[in-house]
C-alpha cells in the first residue's frame, strides 16, 4: 500500500483545519507514518463559501455519501457536528468498513454506546481525541499512558468560552453579559452560547472521561450540571478575599462502587495550578495511584488545535492499517466485555465546603438565627464576613463552611430563604480543596 485515502465530512472550522493540515503537512506526515495520506474528498453541503484552500479538481464535493460509498476510502473524519445526521453517517461509514475519526463530543456522550458496539462488531478503529480538550492528548493519556493506574479523581477546565468569561469578569469586574459579548466577538463563543455557559459542553466531555477512566458505560443523564450565568463580579471579588478563584470545573472522584461526576462553578485555592488557567485555555488534572497528579494544559478549541488532534488520530489509524493492526487499543481502554455499569452519586449525597452569600436585613439577631439553622443541619461555619450596609437597609453576609453534606446545605438554605429578613435567594458556590 502506497497511500491511505481520507475523506472529510463537514468543512466548517475544524474540517477546514484538518484539510489544511493534511495538505500543507503531507510530506511531514508521510515521513513520520511511512506512507502517504491522500485527502481524496472533502464533503460539505456548502461548496460556495471560500475556505481559504485551493482543492484539486473533484476533491470538494457536496454529498458525504460519496465518501461513504467509495470503496477506496480507508478513513473518514466526521466533522459535521450535531447528533442526528452525524450519527447516521458515522454508523453507515462503519457498516461500509471504514475507520472513523471525530471531534463530536455531543454525539459520543449521547450515542457512543451504539457507535462503539458497531466499531467492535466490524473490527474497526473509532477515534475521538479531539472531542475533549482540543489539542491536549487527554484521551491518549488516560487510555494508554496511564493504563497501569487506578484513577482516583479528575478535575478540569474543559470549556474555553466559560473560562474566558470568568477570566474577563475577574480581571476587569465587568458583567457576565459584557464578557459574553466579547467572547462572541472574538469567536470564543457561539451566537447561541447555551451549551457552553450552562455547562452542558463540559458535561459531554466529562461523560467521555469517566467512561475511559473507570471502564464504565457512558452516562450523561446522571451528571449534575450547573452553568456560570449566576456568577457575579461581587462573588469573584469575595472569593479573592478568601484566597480563592472561581472556575467552571468538571469534577469526578472514584468511590469504587460509585463515582462522583459533576459540572459546576467552584472555588479553588489560588495556589492550585488550575486557578491560573486563564482566557480560553483548558486544563485537566488526573490523580492516579502510581503516577500521582498529572496536569495537561493547552488550547481547548479553535481550528488548528482541534485539527491537530484529529490528524493525530488519523495518523494512529494509518499506522494500524499499515501494520495490519485493528483495534489494538480498545475504544474505551478496556475490552467491551469489561465495561461496567457504575452509578453516579447524586449531588445531594456529596460533601464539600461551601461559599454562601446572602442579603440580610440589618436587624439584631438575624445572623444568630442563620447560624442556628446551619448548626441544626450539622453545618459548621469556618469563616463569616459581614459587609457594609446597602442603601435598602440590607447587609451582605458571606460565609465559608467546613465540609458539609449537600442535601443538608440545600435544606438549610431553603429554610434561610423563607425568613422575612432574607429578601433574596442565597447564593451558593461549592469549594474544591486538595485535602478533600
Amino acid at each position: 500500500m502506497k497511500e491511505i485515502n481520507v475523506g472529510i465530512m463537514g468543512c466548517g472550522v475544524v474540517g477546514t483545519g484538518v484539510a489544511k493540515l493534511l495538505m500543507e503537512n503531507a510530506d511531514l506526515l508521510e515521513s513520520r507514518i511511512g506512507l502517504r495520506l491522500n485527502l481524496k474528498y472533502v464533503a460539505d453541503i456548502d461548496t460556495a463559501t471560500d475556505r481559504g484552500i485551493i482543492f484539486d479538481k473533484g476533491v470538494f464535493i457536496p454529498d458525504a455519501n460519496t465518501i461513504i460509498d467509495d470503496p477506496d476510502i480507508h478513513i473518514v473524519a466526521e466533522l459535521i457536528g450535531g447528533k442526528t445526521a452525524a450519527g447516521e453517517l458515522t454508523l453507515r461509514a462503519l457498516d461500509k468498513g471504514k475507520h472513523v475519526v471525530t471531534a463530536n463530543k455531543a454525539l459520543i456522550a449521547s450515542s457512543g454506546g451504539a457507535i462503539f458496539r458497531k466499531a467492535a462488531e466490524k473490527g474497526l478503529d473509532f477515534a475521538f481525541e479531539a472531542s475533549v480538550g482540543g489539542c491536549m492528548p487527554v484521551i491518549k493519556t488516560i487510555r494508554e499512558s496511564l493504563a497501569g493506574n487506578r484513577i482516583y479523581a479528575m478535575k478540569g477546565i474543559l470549556n474555553g468560552t466559560c473560562n474566558y468569561i470568568l477570566t474577563k469578569i475577574s480581571k476587569e469586574g465587568c458583567t457576565f453579559e459584557t464578557a459574553l459579548g466579547e467572547a462572541q466577538h472574538k469567536g470564543y463563543a457561539e451566537a447561541d452560547p447555551f451549551l457552553d455557559v450552562e455547562g452542558h459542553d463540559s458535561a459531554h466531555k466529562l461523560a467521555i472521561l469517566i467512561s475511559l477512566a473507570y471502564g464504565m458505560e457512558m452516562n450523561l443523564e446522571d451528571i449534575h450540571v450547573e452553568g456560570i450565568t449566576g456568577i457575579t463580579p461581587m462573588d469573584i471579588r469575595y472569593a479573592g478575599e478568601f484566597g480563592f478563584k472561581i472556575k467552571l470545573l468538571a469534577i469526578t472522584k472514584n468511590h469504587g462502587d460509585r463515582v462522583e461526576a459533576r459540572v459546576h462553578p467552584a472555588m479553588i485555592p489560588e495556589q492550585n495550578p488550575l486557578s491560573h488557567v486563564n482566557g480560553s485555555m483548558n486544563a485537566l488534572t488526573i490523580n492516579g495511584d502510581a503516577a500521582g497528579t498529572t496536569m495537561l494544559y493547552g488550547a481547548g478549541a479553535g481550528m488548528m488545535p482541534t485539527a491537530s488532534a484529529v490528524v493525530g488520530d488519523i495518523a494512529d489509524i494509518a499506522r494500524n492499517i499499515m501494520t495490519g493492526s485493528r483495534m489494538r487499543v480498545p475504544i474505551l481502554g478496556s475490552p467491551e466485555k469489561n465495561i461496567k455499569k457504575i452509578p453516579i452519586i447524586p449531588v445531594t449525597e456529596i460533601s464539600t465546603g461551601y461559599y454562601i452569600r446572602l442579603e440580610a436585613a440589618d436587624h439584631p439577631g438575624v445572623l444568630s438565627r442563620i447560624s442556628g439553622i446551619l448548626g441544626d443541619r450539622g453545618i459548621s461555619i469556618k469563616s463569616v464576613h459581614q459587609k457594609g450596609r446597602r442603601s435598602n437597609g440590607t447587609v451582605p453576609v458571606v460565609m465559608i463552611t467546613h465540609m458539609a453534606l449537600e442535601k443538608e446545605v440545600q435544606r438549610a438554605l431553603d429554610e434561610i430563604a423563607s425568613l422575612d429578613a432574607i429578601p433574596e435567594k442565597p447564593v451558593l458556590i461549592r469549594i474544591e480543596e486538595e485535602e478533600q
